[in-house]
């Protein structure tokens, strides 16, 4: 396995393509994509600001998804707040990434403010599994279970969560050809992170790993 999962069709094509990754979008009285679900809030729950994830440093960059991709979020959230600050900005790489599929930009100066120079390599090359191949993200990708534990020098941290990659797809740009996991593919992802917080307070990831069956719901 390489990073995230998109369906399987894909993964196929490149051997660093995962399937579809906790996603988020909608309209009306769907959650958007920046939607985050924490204990006893509904989906319509307005995500908490990026730059929460500190409360000095950089400003972070502005993401945005269209609604064509719902990335949600389930219980991101911590009465802690240093894991809190992982979470936020764990989450921000994630929608970083799909974002770039989505603008098909490789490029994304967002991914790179996400991640360490060891990772933005690979991240790249997860993008370019899609935009080399004129594909882009849609449906729906479920983001959940995600469980922190932080360093005791307070400059680590590593995270854990899954995604459900059941009503995720890809779609052509060119042809408008829609595809998803074919039948059988289990769709659930465990993701394993390793973060590191930077000089300017920013939790950035340093490491993915992702097992395919590893959670369910």
């Amino acid at each position: 396995m390489a990073r995230r999962a998109l369906p399987a069709t894909t993964a196929v094509l490149t051997a660093t393509a995962a399937l579809l990754l906790t996603a988020c979008g909608g309209s009306g009285g769907s959650a958007s994509s920046d939607a985050i679900k924490g204990p006893g809030k509904g989906q319509g729950s307005p995500p908490a600001p990026a730059s929460a994830s500190a409360s000095s440093g950089p400003e972070r960059p502005e993401i945005t998804i269209t609604d064509s991709f719902r990335l949600t979020f389930e219980n991101w959230t911590s009465s802690d707040r240093g894991e809190q600050a992982v979470l936020t900005d764990a989450r921000e790489e994630l929608r970083a990434g799909y974002a770039a599929i989505i603008e098909n930009d490789p490029d994304s100066e967002a991914v790179a403010f996400y991640d360490t120079e060891g990772v933005l390599g690979q991240t790249k090359e997860w993008i370019k599994s899609y935009t080399d191949k004129n594909l882009t993200v849609i449906g729906k990708l479920p983001a959940f279970d995600p469980k922190v534990t932080l360093a005791p020098n307070g400059r680590g941290a590593s995270l854990s969560y899954c995604t459900d990659e059941t009503d995720a797809k890809t779609r052509n740009r060119k042809t408008g050809k829609v595809e998803g996991n074919p039948a059988g593919t289990n769709p659930y992802v465990r993701y394993s992170v390793s973060l590191t917080k930077n000089a300017q307070g920013v939790w950035q990831n340093s490491s993915l790993h992702g097992e395919r069956g590893g959670c369910s719901r």
